[in-house]
């Protein structure tokens, strides 16, 4: 992952480049791209409009988002990130968090908040466990419905990441470090959503264990979902739907309480949370 330049959007080029790269990653004429105008904007008002550009100029991946106020603090929302199929898979999207990080920190912003879809495994994996992100929020179709066959089909619903920049756990996981063995044992967890594998190889989900959730879980909860999100989406719409009501109705449980969504582990076939309720 060497040779990639990261720095912000200079030139409407730059800022033109960017909305083409949103394209490709969410369709063509995706209506909720950010224009132009705002990515620059963005930048006037504290935000972050950035780009990696690999060494043949090209604009390999982009994070877009705005600062402000909620509940009264000065926090960012990042809004976009997007790394482009040929750069995929080699680090880039943790570099562009990274380098988020620090220009916010040198503005003295220590939290930022974004979205992702629970049922998206490479991003919980980013977010969780390479970055050290929590979520403590739940939105049920926060987008609505979109033009974007990413989405098509099994709504918006969207976990809101949570990133105390400078906390120790934050601090560790940039740093490379992994969880810590002493926190919570995925062996001692108690398992509230489970799978079988259907006769065609794919996963489904077992039914929700509900009771479960308010029973006690010193080493937290466990929650699957498929590993592979888009290619499930392709071959059986109704099954990925039937994997979003079964992980909507175990977020809502626990983290409408007051719970929350601590790591991530990912496997080849269907992937865990760890919540602790």
């Amino acid at each position: 992952m060497t040779g990639y330049e990261l720095r912000p959007f200079r030139s409407m080029a730059d800022y033109r480049a960017c909305v083409r790269l949103q394209e490709e990653t969410w369709g063509e004429g995706f209506s909720e791209r950010v224009p132009a105008a705002i990515l620059k904007v963005g930048q006037i008002l504290g935000g972050v409009s950035a780009g990696a550009w690999a060494p043949g100029g090209e604009l390999a991946g982009f994070v877009f988002g705005l600062t402000g106020l909620r509940d009264g603090n000065v926090v960012h929302w990042s809004d976009m990130l997007a790394v482009g199929r040929a750069h995929r898979d080699a680090g880039l999207g943790r570099r562009l968090k990274a380098y988020q990080r620090a220009r916010l920190l040198e503005k003295g912003v220590e939290t930022m908040f974004w979205t992702f879809d629970p049922l998206q495994a490479r991003n919980a994996h980013l977010n969780l466990h390479h970055l050290g992100a929590v979520v403590r929020e739940y939105r049920e179709n926060m987008y609505g419905d979109t033009d974007s066959p990413l989405h098509a089909g099994i709504g918006t619903d969207r976990f809101v990441a949570r990133w105390e920049m400078t906390s120790p756990r934050v601090v560790a996981r940039m740093d490379g470090a992994g969880p810590p063995g002493d926190v919570l044992d995925p062996d001692g967890a108690l398992r509230v959503l489970g799978w079988v594998e259907r006769e065609d190889g794919r996963p489904a989900p077992g039914e929700p264990d509900l009771a479960a959730v308010d029973e006690s879980a010193p080493g937290g909860l466990l929650m699957a979902i498929p590993s592979n999100l888009p290619t499930l989406m392709h071959a059986d719409p109704g099954l990925a739907r039937a994997w979003r009501e079964a992980t909507r109705a175990i977020c809502r449980a626990v983290l409408d309480r007051g719970g929350e969504v601590r790591e991530f582990y990912r496997g080849p076939l269907t992937s865990d949370y760890l919540l602790t309720p």
